[in-house]
């Protein structure tokens, strides 16, 4: 069914709502309204005006697009996404309401970031405008109104503002009334393909016409339309092997994991803007699997967003500045009965949705990299959550992760992730996209012989001792689990090409009793952020001391990144990469710290601090292609699950490689004290893995 039809007796139901609420804000902008804020409310008013401007050009609640909106062209489109989003590019975002210093700043600390917020989760209407979402755009309009009434009421009583808890109360109570309306949505269309708004837009537009971009109602950018221009002249047989790549580990791991996917209807597509050539052809592969796709938004919203990075659908930031400034906006309304309200709601959505759920597969990601480094700036403007609202925020990613595993058990589904480069990594962009395919197609069956090596010689240790050189300080010692049987036990999983691609990785979940030292690199690129000379601290497989030498509070944003909040996490993965070749490609084009971690992982020894690799799947058995069984899916954390499922996991798991030349040895240490050593001032000594210096 289309999903226009779905929407149409809802929008239906709110349009003259929606209607009366559009006709009073446009009045404001003719109202007398006291400086500052009626600048805040007029400009707001104006903003809000070019969202009915667009719901009009868009021909809202008609099934077929109107012929104005159709023969818009290239440029007329552009110039709307411009309007759309000029107000927070960078070069206007000083003067921006949606930037909270420039609003304290006009408004008052008090009611600056309050006010910010608000037009914050307005901006939202732009994407609504595009998905029909019209229900949505008149309860922001009212939150709109029943704050401007706050103000006007407070002028009439000739008070220069409202109270301060009147204003907050009603954000709160509009975040808090609706939750039941946003989070609901925001399940189902994780999960149903009959939402298809961006499936009909990968599968019905010409995507060699660029106007389709705009269809979406993200920010477009010129790295959209480079990126989308180059796949456009790509050969068919190139985005056919692309396509393929990354359907073909989606199936493979199901099948290295003893998982049924015929059992499974759907899968969750997650990519970026720019990409939808190879994502047709991958739907076309997925549908001959039996899976239909589901593909949704990244969250808008406060109640949804991520604090750290997005999933779904999303273009280029119009601003990472304004992405950064907003991120813990959900301070405004956390505490325990808005947590516990949420829960509850995402059990009752779920188990609305229980059969969708059941049917679905798991996600498809295709991350990109090679974006422009950002220095974020920390605001004393922006919201921040206090320890409380950290715990009660950490607390619910864990129960709700509870929640999704009793509806989509983590031992029936799987995913794959696949990275390609974006045109912002330099004027080499198009040879290193040809060499990244290169890298993501590298001979299976090589890699998992050499890796097998690897694991043989890893499975007589007791420990394995990492030690780095050329300024690099690391000197970590590792605990491996103990095989009570090694003809059939082993720790360490042969990783080739299914859910991670590219291949190349032998890894285990470590013991933390007597894991300790120091994890060192000079540079490494966690999420948007490039972190320098990162330090963390371990004793008894827990971090214990962090720190970075670069952002001017380089502690707490290590925190925020790469412990998710946490004083403290477990060392959840010790892995050495194999793809030599990776690391090769970014040596030649001086890459390395803008390798994603999917990539960067493979080019030396890397850690995961969090969760382990098998959290909430642990007691599902996993094999090697020699047979061999994977015992080391446990560590002294997660097997607190048996006792308190709150206590075993952390809902994160951040890598961190040290690259082949700041690697000094490593070394796999037997309990007789008698040593094996694999790699060698960053060469692969063990015999049998010489193969992968060629490359170096």
């Amino acid at each position: 069914m289309d999903y226009r039809i779905l929407l149409r007796e809802e929008n239906e139901a709110v349009r003259e709502r929606l209607e009366l609420s559009l006709d009073r804000i446009r009045s404001i902008k003719e109202e007398d309204a006291r400086l500052p804020y009626g600048l805040y409310f007029k400009r707001t008013a104006g903003f809000l005006g070019m969202i009915r401007e667009l719901l009009t050009a868009r021909g809202i609640g008609e099934k077929e697009l109107p012929e104005s909106w159709e023969k818009f062209s290239l440029e007329e489109l552009s110039d709307w996404n411009h309007r759309l989003y000029e107000d927070i590019l960078p070069e206007n975002y000083g003067e921006s309401f949606a930037n909270p210093d420039y609003a304290a700043d006009c408004l008052g600390k008090e009611f600056g970031p309050l006010l910010s917020f608000l037009y914050t989760e307005l901006r939202g209407c732009i994407v609504y405008a595009f998905e029909m979402r019209l229900e949505y755009i008149a309860i922001l309009c009212e939150t709109f109104l029943e704050v401007y009434n706050l103000f006007t009421q407070a002028w009439e009583e000739e008070n220069e503002t409202p109270r301060e808890q009147a204003v907050r109360d009603a954000l709160y109570w509009y975040v808090s009334d609706y939750v039941d309306l946003h989070l609901p949505w925001r399940i189902r269309e994780g999960l149903d393909p009959a939402l298809s708004f961006a499936a009909d837009i990968i599968m019905d537009s010409d995507l060699t016409d660029l106007r389709y971009l705009y269809q979406y109602g993200e920010y477009v950018s010129d790295s959209e339309r480079r990126l989308a221009a180059f796949m456009a002249s790509l050969p068919e047989e190139t985005i056919e092997k692309m396509a393929h790549t990354y359907t073909e580990g989606y199936r493979r791991g199901f099948e290295v994991m003893g998982r049924d996917l015929s059992k499974k209807k759907t899968v969750v597509v997650e990519y970026q803007l720019g990409f939808e050539r190879m994502i047709r052809r991958a739907v076309e592969q997925f549908r001959s699997l039996g899976l239909e796709p589901v593909c949704y938004r990244a969250a808008v919203e406060s109640l949804n967003r991520r604090s750290n990075g997005k999933r779904g659908y999303y273009g280029t930031s119009a601003n990472r500045q304004y992405d950064y400034d907003h991120r813990y906006d959900s301070a405004l309304y956390m505490g325990n009965a808005f947590k516990e309200r949420k829960l509850s709601i995402l059990k009752t959505a779920y188990e609305e949705y229980k059969d969708l759920a059941a049917m679905c597969a798991g996600p498809a990601v295709v991350e990109t990299f090679g974006e422009e480094e950002f220095e974020p700036v920390n605001k004393k403007t922006a919201f921040s959550l206090n320890d409380h609202q950290q715990e009660l925020t950490l607390s619910y990613a864990t129960a709700s992760r509870q929640i999704v595993n009793q509806y989509m058990p983590g031992d029936e589904i799987s995913f794959t992730i696949i990275a390609f480069p974006r045109p912002e990594i330099g004027s080499d962009f198009e040879e290193i996209f040809k060499e990244t395919i290169r890298i993501n197609t590298l001979d299976y069956d090589t890699y998992q012989k050499i890796q097998q090596t690897l694991i043989d010689a890893l499975d007589q240790a007791e420990y394995v001792r990492i030690t780095g050189r050329e300024g690099n300080e690391t000197n970590l010692t590792v605990h491996l689990h103990t095989l009570n049987d090694p003809s059939r036990e082993t720790n360490f999983e042969n990783c080739v090409s299914d859910v991670n691609i590219p291949l190349g990785e032998v890894f285990t979940s470590p013991v933390l009793e007597g894991t300790k030292g120091l994890l060192h690199v000079k540079e490494v690129y966690v999420r948007e952020y490039l972190f320098k000379d990162l330090r963390l601290e371990f004793e008894d497989g827990r971090v214990t001391e962090f720190s970075c030498g670069n952002f001017d509070s380089g502690k707490e944003l290590v925190k925020q990144v790469i412990l998710n909040g946490h004083s403290w996490l477990p060392l959840g993965e010790f892995a050495i990469g194999t793809n030599t070749a990776a690391y090769a490609m970014a040596k030649k084009y001086n890459i390395g710290s803008k390798l994603p971690i999917l990539i960067a992982e493979k080019t030396g020894p890397h850690f995961a601090v969090g969760d382990t690799c098998y959290s909430f799947a642990e007691d599902s058995p996993m094999y090697n292609p020699d047979g061999k069984e994977v015992i080391a899916r446990d560590n002294e954390i997660s097997l607190l699950r048996k006792e308190d499922m709150s206590r075993a996991y952390f809902s994160c798991h951040t890598d961190i490689t040290i690259p082949y030349n700041e690697l000094g040895d490593i070394t796999a240490v037997k309990a007789d004290g008698s040593e094996i050593l694999l790699i060698q001032a960053g060469r692969f000594v063990l015999p049998g893995t010489e193969e992968l210096n060629r490359a170096l």
